[in-house]
C-alpha cells in the first residue's frame, strides 16, 4: 500500500507545504506550519481523483427566466446599505472586526428586528455562555425578543437541532473560529477545523435557504482570521472598522456576490447599542469659527454614498541635520510620500526639513484616490500659513508628472458639498462641467493648483 503523503498547513494563510519548516514560505510567519491529519492523501488518491458514474447534471441558459433570491431587510437602514438591501436566502455572509468593535451587538440588534417580524432566527455563541447573551441583550433593551438562543461549539449538533423541524430565516455563529466538525481532526480555529465547519455551515444554508451569518476574528493586521479561502466560500463579506476609543463604526462590504462592493453603512456606539448615522458627513467635519491652516474639506465616495470629510495637515520646521519624521491617521502612508515627492520635484516646495503629520479626522480611514489633491492643499496651507477658503472643497488624484487627473462621480460629490453649504469645488479641469450646484475652479496641472492656492 502506498504511504500516505503529510502535509502542513499554515495557520496564518493557509498555504500548503510538504515538509515542515520554522517559517511560511508565503506570508513570512513563524512556527505557524502545523501538520493536517484531516488532510492525508495517497499518492493513488492524488493521481485518481476523478470519479466515474456521476450524476448528469442539469444546464441552464443566462437568458432563462429564474427567479432572483428573496432578500429579508433587517430593519437596520445602515447594515441593509451594506448588504446591497439585506440578506439574501441561501446565502452566507462574513462579518469580521476587532475585538469590542461591536460585531456581536450589531448581529443581536438585527437578529431581535428579524425575529420580531414573526421570522424564526437562531443565535448560538460559541464564545459566550447562553445567559452572558442574554444579559447583553437586556441592556440593549431586547430582552423580550424572540430570538432561539444557543451556546454550543459541535457543528454536527448545530445541524442536527436545526435540521428536525423547519430551517430558521436566519442563523448567526458566533463565532466561526470556535466551531469544531468532528469529521476533521484538530482543535477549534485551525486553519482545517475553519474551512470544515464553514463548508457544512454554508452547505447547509444552501440547501435549507437559511441565511448564514459567520462572525469572524482578525488578526493583529486587521484580516480576517483563518484560511483565505474562507472568504472565498462566503457569498459577502463585512469588515466591521473604527477604533474603540471613537464613538463611531463603519460596516464596509469588502465583496458582495448580491449588491455592489464598498458600500458603506455608519453607526454610532451608545449605551443601548449602535444606532444609525444617517448623515454621516456631518460628524467627520469641525465646526470652525475662524480660518485655520493646514485643513481642507474631502469629499470621499464609499461605493453610492459620498462622504465629506476633513483633511488636517501639520509642518514644523527641524533644524538642520535633523531627520524629519512622516505621521500619518486615517490614509496611506506610501500616497503621502508620493504626493510629498510631487511637490518637490513639480512644484518646487521643500518639505525636507520639516516634520509632516497627516490626519483624517473623525476616525475616518479614506482609501478613495481622489483625496490626492485635498491632501496638496492641506500640506501647502499648513507649509506656507495661509487658510484655505471655508467654503470650499478640494478632489483629485494626482499623477507623478503632476498632471491632475480626474475622478469618478464628480458631480455626485460636488451635490453633497452643496447640500452642508460649501459654495467652492477646488477640481480637475476636466470636471469644470461637474458642478453640482458649486462654482468650479478647474486645474490641468499641480503646479497651477499651487499657484492657485498662494496667489502667484
Amino acid at each position: 500500500m502506498a504511504k500516505p503523503q503529510k502535509r502542513y498547513v499554515c495557520q496564518a494563510c493557509g498555504s500548503v507545504s510538504s515538509k515542515w519548516a520554522g517559517q511560511c514560505a508565503d506570508c513570512g510567519d513563524w512556527n505557524t506550519l502545523v501538520e493536517d491529519a484531516g488532510g492525508v492523501v495517497t499518492p493513488f488518491q492524488a493521481r485518481h481523483n476523478l470519479q466515474s458514474g456521476g450524476r448528469a447534471i442539469v444546464l441552464s441558459g443566462l437568458n432563462s427566466d429564474i427567479a432572483l433570491p428573496e432578500r429579508m431587510a433587517t430593519g437596520i437602514a445602515e447594515l441593509d446599505r451594506a448588504l446591497g438591501g439585506g440578506f439574501v436566502e441561501g446565502s452566507a455572509t462574513l462579518i469580521g472586526g476587532d475585538p469590542g468593535i461591536g460585531k456581536s451587538t450589531l448581529l443581536l440588534q438585527a437578529a431581535a428586528k428579524i425575529a420580531s417580524r414573526g421570522l424564526q432566527v437562531a443565535y448560538v455563541s460559541g464564545e459566550e455562555a447562553a445567559d452572558q447573551v442574554r444579559l447583553r441583550a437586556r441592556r440593549l433593551g431586547l430582552g423580550s425578543a424572540p430570538v432561539q438562543l444557543a451556546a454550543a461549539t459541535s457543528v454536527r449538533d448545530i445541524l442536527t437541532t436545526l435540521g428536525e423541524g423547519a430551517p430558521p430565516a436566519l442563523l448567526v455563529i458566533d463565532s466561526i473560529q470556535t466551531m469544531h466538525s468532528d469529521l476533521i481532526e484538530g482543535a477549534p480555529g485551525t486553519v482545517s477545523q475553519v474551512r470544515a465547519s464553514a463548508g457544512e455551515l454554508i452547505r447547509f444554508a444552501k440547501e435549507r435557504g437559511t441565511a448564514v451569518v459567520l462572525v469572524g476574528h482578525v488578526t493583529k493586521d486587521g484580516s480576517i482570521a483563518g484560511p483565505r479561502v474562507l472568504e472565498h466560500m462566503v457569498d459577502t463579506v463585512l469588515a466591521f472598522e473604527g477604533e474603540r476609543s471613537h464613538q463611531y463604526r463603519i460596516l464596509r462590504a469588502v465583496k458582495n456576490r448580491f449588491g455592489g462592493t464598498d458600500e458603506i453603512g455608519v453607526f454610532a456606539m451608545e449605551t443601548e447599542g449602535l444606532s444609525e448615522v444617517a448623515n454621516p458627513s456631518s460628524l467627520f467635519l469641525t465646526q470652525r469659527d475662524e480660518s485655520v491652516t493646514g485643513t481642507i474639506v474631502f469629499p470621499a465616495l464609499e461605493g453610492t454614498r459620498p462622504v465629506l470629510v476633513e483633511v488636517q495637515a501639520l509642518t514644523v520646521r527641524l533644524a538642520s541635520g535633523a531627520t524629519p519624521r512622516r505621521a500619518v491617521v486615517g490614509w496611506d502612508s506610501a500616497r503621502l510620500s508620493m504626493v510629498l515627492a510631487v511637490l518637490e520635484a513639480r512644484c518646487g516646495l521643500s518639505f525636507s526639513s520639516c516634520e509632516v503629520y497627516l490626519n483624517i479626522a473623525g476616525g475616518y480611514r479614506v482609501q478613495d484616490p481622489a483625496a490626492d489633491l485635498a491632501v496638496a492643499a492641506a500640506l501647502v496651507s499648513a507649509l506656507a500659513e495661509r487658510p484655505m477658503p471655508a467654503d470650499a472643497v478640494a478632489f483629485g488624484e494626482i499623477a507623478l508628472s503632476g498632471e491632475v487627473r480626474p475622478v469618478a462621480h464628480g458631480a455626485l460629490r460636488c451635490r453633497e458639498a452643496g447640500k452642508l453649504g460649501f459654495a467652492r469645488a477646488l477640481a480637475p479641469v476636466t470636471q469644470a462641467k461637474d458642478k453640482g450646484g458649486l462654482e468650479i475652479a478647474g486645474f490641468k496641472t499641480l503646479g497651477a493648483f499651487v499657484d492657485h492656492l498662494l496667489g502667484r
